[in-house]
Formats: C-alpha cells, sequence, structure tokens
C-alpha cells in the first residue's frame, strides 16, 4: 500500500463535518441530528443547504439519539453528531436500547476521542467510550485516522447495514494514504510493512506510529510493521495474528488500556494462541490534570518518542 508524504496538516471534523453536505447530495435519505454542536462538528453547511434534513435537538444527548433511532426506523439514514463524551456517556442507554437493540442504521458520529480534547480537561475527555460502545451488541467501532479514509468511510456508511460509532481526534493529522488508497471496514490497512515488529494502532496514534517507525528504521535498520487498525470492532482477527508473527507487537490507542484496542487484540492473542512480546499503551487508567493534547500523548507514551522507546526496548537494541 503506498504511503503518501505530505506534511500539510488536516482536521478530522473538519473533513468529516463538511463531508455530510456530499452525503446529503449522493443519498436524500440522509439526515443530520446534532446536540447544540453545529460549529463544534462543523456540520453548518449540510444545515444550510438541506434545512429540512438537519435537526438540532439542543443541548439533549439522550434526545438526539431517540430522535435519529426514530428517524432510521422511518427508512432514514440519521448521522448523530456530538463529543464523543456526551455521546457515549449522556446517551448510553439510548443508544443500547433505542439503536443497537433495533439494530438500526443510526451513524453515531463521536468528535473529540480520547484526549485529543486536551485543555477541555477530563469532562470533555474520551477515554471510556470505545469499551463502551463496542460492548453493545450489533454496533460496529471504527476510529479514523487520516482525510482519505474519513471520506472513504462516510461514503461506505451511506449502504452499511446496522448501527456505527464513528471516533474522531480534534488533533491535527496529516495524509497518510495516497489516493489510490481502498479502505474496507472491517480490514486493517497496513500503512508500512515490517517483520522485525509490529504496531497496532488507531486514529491519531496511526502517524506517531509511523513516525517512530521511520526512525527505528533509519537509526537501527529494523522494519516495524504499523496496522491501522481502524475497525476495531470487529477486529481484523487475521491482522492481529499476522502482526503477532513478527514476535514484537504494540498495541496503542487513545483510550484508556481497559476496555479499548489494546485490550481486544490481547483477547484475539489468547484465542488464537500466539505467542509474541506484547504491550498495551493507552492511557493508563488514571484521571490527569488537564493539558495540551501532545503533552498528554507524551505522557502516557504513545506519541512518536514513547513508541520509538517502548519498541526499541522490546526488540533490545541499544
Amino acid at each position: 500500500m503506498s504511503v503518501a508524504l505530505n506534511d500539510e496538516k488536516y482536521f478530522l471534523r473538519d473533513i468529516i463535518g463538511n463531508y455530510m453536505y456530499d452525503l446529503g447530495v449522493k443519498n436524500d435519505k440522509v439526515m443530520l441530528v446534532n446536540a447544540d454542536l453545529m460549529g463544534t462538528c462543523r456540520n453548518r453547511k449540510f444545515a444550510e443547504e438541506f434545512p429540512d434534513r438537519a435537526f438540532n435537538v439542543g443541548i439533549a444527548e439522550q434526545n438526539m439519539v431517540s430522535f435519529a433511532a426514530g428517524l432510521a426506523h422511518e427508512g432514514y439514514i440519521p448521522y448523530a453528531f456530538s463529543m464523543a463524551p456526551f455521546l457515549t456517556m449522556r446517551a448510553c442507554e439510548q443508544c443500547r436500547t433505542d439503536v443497537a437493540y433495533a439494530n438500526l442504521n443510526v451513524r453515531m458520529m463521536g468528535t473529540y476521542a480520547g484526549l485529543s480534547g486536551g485543555i477541555s480537561g477530563a469532562t470533555h475527555w474520551s477515554i471510556e467510550d470505545v469499551a463502551i460502545m463496542a460492548a453493545m451488541p450489533n454496533v460496529t467501532v471504527v476510529e479514523v485516522s487520516e482525510p482519505n479514509q474519513a471520506v472513504q468511510i462516510m461514503d461506505q456508511s451511506l449502504d452499511f447495514k446496522g448501527p456505527m460509532y464513528i471516533r474522531s481526534s480534534v488533533e491535527p493529522v496529516f495524509k497518510l494514504y495516497d489516493d489510490d488508497y481502498k479502505h474496507k471496514i472491517g480490514k486493517a490497512s497496513i500503512v508500512k510493512e515490517g517483520s522485525d515488529g509490529a504496531i497496532i494502532c488507531s486514529g491519531v496514534v496511526v502517524k506517531y506510529a509511523l513516525e517512530a517507525a521511520n526512525a527505528l528504521k533509519a537509526d537501527y535498520g529494523k522494519d516495524i510493521r504499523v496496522v491501522d487498525m481502524h475497525t476495531i470492532k470487529p477486529v481484523d482477527r487475521e491482522a492481529v495474528v499476522s502482526a503477532a508473527q513478527t514476535g514484537n507487537l504494540i498495541v496503542a490507542q487513545d483510550h484508556n488500556i481497559y476496555g479499548g484496542l489494546g485490550s481486544i487484540v490481547a483477547t484475539v492473542l489468547a484465542e488464537e494462541g500466539c505467542v509474541t512480546k506484547f504491550k498495551n499503551i493507552g492511557i493508563s487508567d488514571v484521571f490527569v490534570a488537564m493539558a495540551h493534547a501532545p503533552y498528554l500523548y507524551g505522557k502516557f507514551g504513545y506519541d512518536a518518542k514513547g513508541l520509538y522507546n517502548s519498541m526499541k526496548d522490546m526488540l533490545g537494541v541499544k
């Protein structure tokens, strides 16, 4: 798979929020539901162009999800936007009972994933959302890492059957994939090949993993595979087993170490009988003082430097 070398920064909430207009053009069944965060979620273009298909329910996330479920029952394709912590915790019961239980075609769109809310603090961080949403039957959980992928996920969501939770960071990302990239829900993307070790990651962490892998190649000649596990549920078991065969495996996600991608991968490793060195990197089950997101990523070891050092130690190189 080709990887684009591009230093331009992109913001996924801009890409996803603005692309709602394109989905609205493609399918007149697309509906937008928002809990008074049209600006934060970049939904204004859709609302201006399709005012009869855009609904702001106010600061009432439970009502937002239930309203979206009602639209889905009537044959529409609703996209319910909010900050990830508010969507998955304030409206947890509605996501479970109104959407997941009925197996409806609702797209639950959570921005501010992980610690990307930075100085907004713990109330606006979403460090439990993957654990919550992955535990709900019927819900497919996806985390977006870059702009080309974001557009393809949005396009695929039009025809996807069943509920989706689409998670995205507000921290800037880079373009990782060329225009020939083909995304498939449920099939991991290999950002960089390698047989000396592997980093399985998702979302904003993918750019850091690629930077760390490139540095390990330059410094020690080690080829580290970078696996973009954008579909967290159902996880790509084949990609996990293949990564484990390198003998050195790190899983990193902007999420609590419990219940996130690392826990899911560890379950696959145990069930498949894989033998490998393994490290799960994420937020170490604590609340910390508010700070800018890149500082926090470094504190918990899943920025480029942290991933570099963890893999370096695992490889035993000096």
